[in-house]
């Protein structure tokens, strides 16, 4: 923790390199690049440039204090807990609640250690930390120090009164002020002092005294205090001496830790690294690789490793491409390992420590601004739109054949059975958790939080939230041929969903003079997410928009992500047009399903919520869908797209190779299953070299490799055995390559959508046969139908009963609400039972 600020000028020199093992330091207007914990001040004259500001953080820079009109300037551009404010006593009023909650820290310049002044700033800044420069000639007292501390402020001494010397009148010696606060109930007066490696992991307990500590921060090596033996400076026999890096108090400061490099055979008098025990995980590998770089014998694999770095550069690119592959804990930690095992071969040949490692990761920590994340060209799938391939690097031999794997389903245990039936783990509490701030945002500044998340996330800098009919002809202008593919389509899938609409009233008399109905009222408003941005998927907003036409919804919601010119598809917009969409919010991920769920100045409110999308989208819509204040459903929960093919002696090897393959691309976690129905292996060969050359074909065949390798040939011996296990693994899609296939339909219990025989491929489905595609995955079929026009209404009940009829029913009514102890519900029917015989 940091009681202890010291202001230097200049970084560098024997007074810096001592003042840095002993925390951060305050550097006055610093040039690149920064030493490692740094704060940085800027001083009332001193400008505020947003990308200097941004250069120090991203380059390791703690945290930034600045005067109050520079922090005016950037509140709200910098994260809070990186900025801290500089005022002096007679400015603390000047200070806005805006600029109190975007700081993390005050420094206060007084000409004194007042501490009523103190306690008042700290009250005010209820929720940051104080420090405290006393702007004198000379240093305050310990003692004076010492009470500072103790009301909880941080101490900022500039280096002109720090020594390293004995202190005197005009400078203090560094060892007395960091040992200020340090306070210990032995009776020798020592301080107990953990001792441990660079990333923290324990050698061993000791004892320090004020001397031993003033020297460890003078010179950088290890020195204790022996309780028999006084000053014991470590290794100065053994050899196994310590470089320290750094010297911390606890948090009630009566202990100390000393990180250090430790050198020779170990810190423990037994010649082992820890006085806990031998070392274990990563410091046991680091420290096992570094003896084998050292000593390991010719011809050994760890000394091959080292010595050609083609083949040390092969394992790792094939054991990432395992990770990648891996789908269980046991499977991924294991893959982790072998990774981690020969990515550290590599460091260790370079030179480069663990703590090099953590230290890098803590300057990334400390960057502000950020870069998009995506993967570089080589590495990155192709997107839906993209007509030719992305190069990419093969982590494995790309001229392997891309096959499946299989299965006897006969030859499998219960529990395996189990795993074949399993889909890849949704960590859907981990999404929910990172979509809530942005729902909550949005939820809270409306339509301001939706623009900016389109602008940051979408890349689109919009000044609307919406598009509202009627829709330009400019924005609708697509090539005649598609115009015609999309009305054709149209009129399929309005002509299935028409005849579903339930309009009839259900009227059944249950005993004489009492009759109950039920009657089916349209949803008022609904929102439909259409996957998008730079995809164009009019067919996801026909599969939506339709149904909810032909029900009756009154308000028609798209929401859909805008192409970086902030414009939609005309594909979209002339489907929107087709079916009267009320409003198209241009917008996409976990803002636009908060936008829908809550409403914002433009954004129209809706009851429920349709559509696929990512897992941020699918995260949000189960967070909405859970709070009572949006009172909003969705439609199904929704996973990665998912086919079963079944397929026995009549299959055609071609057709199911496509229809496997028109679902491996849309994704490497595709679930792609075959059930082979007493297939000969010639019969199965054909089928995996059809598979094998239809995808090297693809413009996504890096995607489909991958997806391919994860998928599943399950061979059966019958049919009853296939449909048993199809009804288990409930699929998105069905495909029944079978001879007679119509009639094994009847034996369908569980599926999203089922394609019959061998010219109904799923793609037919997906676009224009008239069914819907927005249907239940990762195994939901067993409780969830596909969208549907009845998914877009509700049905009322309602009940009339005479007074005949209440004479045969009231008395059962009273009998049973007695029963429960509800005894107004009892009178409700006795009152009027009472007026009858009246």
């Amino acid at each position: 923790m940091t009681r202890f600020l010291p202001l230097l000028d200049v970084p560098q020199g024997d007074l810096f390199d001592a003042l840095s093992r002993i925390g951060p330091v305050l550097l006055s207007n610093p040039s690149l690049p920064l030493p490692d914990n740094s704060y940085i001040l800027l001083d009332q004259n001193a400008s505020t440039d947003l990308d200097q500001i941004v250069a120090w953080l991203d380059h390791g820079a703690e945290k930034l204090v600045l005067p109050l009109a520079s922090a005016k300037e950037v509140i709200g551009l910098i994260p809070q807990e990186r900025l801290v404010l500089l005022l002096d006593a007679v400015s603390v009023s000047a200070v806005s609640d805006k600029v109190r909650n975007g700081v993390s820290g005050v420094l206060l310049k007084t000409p004194e250690i007042d501490l009523d002044l103190i306690s008042s700033v700290s009250q005010f800044f209820s929720k940051s930390a104080i420090y405290v420069l006393v702007d004198a000639s000379g240093p305050p007292s310990i003692y004076s120090i010492q009470s500072l501390l103790r009301s909880g402020a941080n101490l900022v001494l500039p280096s002109s009164q720090l020594t390293l010397d004995v202190s005197s009148s005009t400078q203090l010696d560094i060892a007395d002020v960091f040992l200020a606060p340090i306070t210990t109930d032995r009776p020798d007066g020592l301080f107990p002092t953990i001792v441990s490696t660079e990333t923290g992991h324990s050698l061993g307990l000791v004892y320090s005294s004020a001397e031993s500590v003033r020297e460890s921060i003078i010179t950088g090596k290890g020195v204790y205090q022996s309780r028999k033996h006084g000053l014991w400076r470590k290794g100065e026999t053994s050899g196994s001496t310590q470089d320290v890096v750094s010297v911390r108090l606890d948090c009630d400061s009566d202990s100390l830790q000393f990180r250090v490099v430790q050198h020779g055979s170990g810190f423990c008098h037994l010649e082992r690294q820890s006085c806990f025990g031998e070392a274990s995980g990563l410091p046991l590998l680091e420290k096992t690789l570094r003896s084998r770089f050292e000593n390991a014998p010719e011809g050994s694999y760890t000394k091959r490793l080292f010595n050609d770095p083609e083949l040390l550069r092969s394992k790792i690119m094939e054991e990432a491409d395992e990770l990648c592959r891996a789908e269980t804990g046991d499977e991924i930690a294991f893959e982790a390992a072998d990774l981690i095992y020969f990515a550290l071969t590599k460091c260790t040949a370079y030179g480069v420590t663990v703590a090099d490692i953590e230290r890098s990761l803590d300057k990334k920590a400390k960057r502000v601004s950020r870069r998009p994340g995506n993967a570089k060209p080589q590495w990155s799938a192709p997107k839906a739109a993209e007509v030719k391939p992305t190069p990419a690097v093969a982590l494995v031999d790309s001229n392997a054949p891309i096959r499946m794997r299989t299965t006897t389903l006969s030859a499998t245990s219960e529990e395996e059975r189990a795993l074949l039936l399993r889909r890849p783990v949704l960590k859907s509490d981990e999404m929910i958790e990172k979509v809530k701030p942005i729902v909550s945002e949005v939820r809270v500044r409306g339509d301001a939080a939706l623009l900016e998340f389109t602008a940051k996330f979408d890349k689109a800098k919009l000044t609307s939230t919406c598009i509202f009919p009627p829709y330009s002809k400019e924005s609708m202008e697509i090539p005649s041929d598609v115009k015609e593919a999309v009305d054709q389509a149209y009129a399929n899938i309005k002509k299935f969903h028409a005849a579903q609409i339930d309009g009839v009233t259900l009227k059944v008399e249950t005993m004489p003079g009492v009759v109950c109905s039920r009657f089916a009222r349209a949803i008022s408003r609904v929102g439909l997410y259409i996957p998008g941005g730079t995809a164009i998927l009019p067919s996801t907003a026909l599969m939506l928009g339709i149904p909810a036409q032909v029900a009756g919804c009154k308000e028609i919601v798209f929401a859909t992500p805008p192409r970086s010119d902030g414009s939609i598809s005309p594909e979209v917009m002339y489907v929107a047009h087709l079916v009267g969409a009320s409003a198209i919010l241009k917008a996409g991920g976990a803002q636009a399903v908060a936008a829908m769920a809550y409403g914002t100045e433009t954004v129209p409110k809706v009851d429920k919520i349709f559509g696929p999308g990512n897992q941020w989208v699918t995260a949000a819509k189960m967070l909405v869908q859970n709070d009572t204040d949006a009172l909003v459903s969705i439609d199904m929960p929704a996973g990665p797209s998912e086919v079963l093919v079944m397929a026995d002696h009549t299959a055609n090897p071609a057709f199911v190779a496509a229809d496997l393959l028109s679902q491996a691309e849309h994704g490497v976690d595709s679930q792609v299953v075959l059930v082979a129905v007493s297939l000969t292996p010639e019969h199965l060969e054909k089928i995996e070299i059809e598979v094998d050359e239809q995808a090297r074909a693809l413009s996504r065949v890096d995607i489909v490799k991958q997806s391919i390798a994860k998928s599943l040939i399950v061979q059966v011996t019958s049919i009853e055995e296939a449909l048993e296990f199809s009804n288990d693994y409930a699929p998105e899609h069905l495909i029944l390559h079978l001879q007679n296939a119509h009639d094994k339909v009847q034996f369908v219990d569980n599926a999203g959508s089922v394609f019959v025989g061998p010219f109904t491929p799923e793609s037919c489905g997906d676009y224009a046969s008239g069914t819907n595609h927005t249907l239940p995955t990762n195994g939901y079929a067993r409780q969830f139908s596909g969208v549907n026009t009845l998914s877009f209404q509700k049905h009322i009940t309602s009940q009339e009963i005479t007074s005949d009829g209440l004479k045969g029913l009231g008395p059962i009514v009273v009998t049973l609400a007695d029963c429960e102890g509800l005894q107004a519900h009892a009178n409700a029917v006795r009152i009027r039972l009472s007026s009858m015989k009246a």
